[in-house]
């Protein structure tokens, strides 16, 4: 499929073929959810803990005798039933991974990027470099695209000016290339990418 290269300025300066493979597929709506709910749950920690009768501080004499005082039954305090006393079916820590085979993970950010190029949500830039950190610059590159919504700026190599600049946004977000992924394409409205990067996407994608 062919799309129009714009410059900071927003203006088309050329036109550029991309890979229908990569941007041109119709999306696996199925995938991709599979590829978000294996992403969200690789992030989680798995660390929550809350402590059984038998983990908390405290003695494990009998707090009464059993018989004669006309109270219930009991053992020690640590007893869920008791202030201070353990939990009763709580989390316990738990490894949430989950896998999923590399050809479904890239035919899930295959389908991704087609659903934006098809929704014209995505635009390619002829070069994006700035000579320092200016978060006005950003802004303006945005209102020159005539962006309204959430974007990520996906670079072909590490630019400190561009992901310094994106940075007090939060509505804009820099990503390397080489590090897309399903979550950050369903998360922003557009995806705006350098030339130099479309070639780097398309290598491992296409």
């Amino acid at each position: 499929m062919k799309i129009d290269v714009k410059n900071f300025e927003g203006k088309t300066v050329e036109e550029i073929e991309l890979q229908d493979s990569v941007f041109g597929i119709e999306p696996n709506t199925y995938v991709m959810h599979q590829a978000l709910i294996r992403q969200q749950a690789n992030a989680r920690l798995g660390t929550h803990k809350a402590k059984t009768r038998g983990e908390v501080k405290g003695t494990t004499a009998k707090w009464y005798r059993q018989k004669g005082t006309g109270r219930a039954r009991h053992g020690d305090r640590k007893a869920n039933i008791f202030i201070g006393g353990g939990q009763v079916h709580k989390p316990t820590p738990r490894d949430y991974t989950k896998n999923m085979p590399r050809k479904m993970r890239r035919l899930a950010l295959r389908s991704a990027l087609s659903a934006k190029a098809a929704a014209d949500e995505v635009v390619v830039l002829d070069a994006l470099a700035f000579d320092k950190p200016a978060t006005q610059q950003v802004l303006e590159l945005l209102d020159n695209l005539q962006i309204q919504g959430s974007a990520v700026i996906l670079l072909p190599e590490r630019d400190e000016n561009v992901e310094k600049s994106a940075r007090n946004l939060n509505d804009v977000k820099t990503l390397r290339a080489n590090y897309l992924n399903i979550r950050d394409l369903l998360g922003y409205d557009y995806v705006i990418i350098p030339k130099g990067a479309v070639s780097l996407i398309e290598g491992f994608l296409g």
